[in-house]
């Protein structure tokens, strides 16, 4: 190794911060938004809609 070599530059430094920043970023997308998007879609209007099929059947069996 030469000492006399110098460490990463500041160009280099920049581009792995705004690497992280980016990456951190997706990570979180990744984690966050299925959930949001499935609470979202799963609303009580399905709950609602399977209901009244279930009373019809009882219904029809008295």
């Amino acid at each position: 190794m030469n000492s006399n070599s110098p460490s990463a530059s500041s160009a280099d430094t920049y581009s792995h911060r705004l690497a992280d920043i980016v990456g951190t970023a997706i990570a979180l997308l990744t984690l966050t938004l299925p959930v949001f998007v499935i609470g979202h879609y799963s609303s009580n209007d399905v709950q609602n809609n399977q209901q009244p099929a279930i009373q019809n059947l009882q219904e029809t069996k008295d």
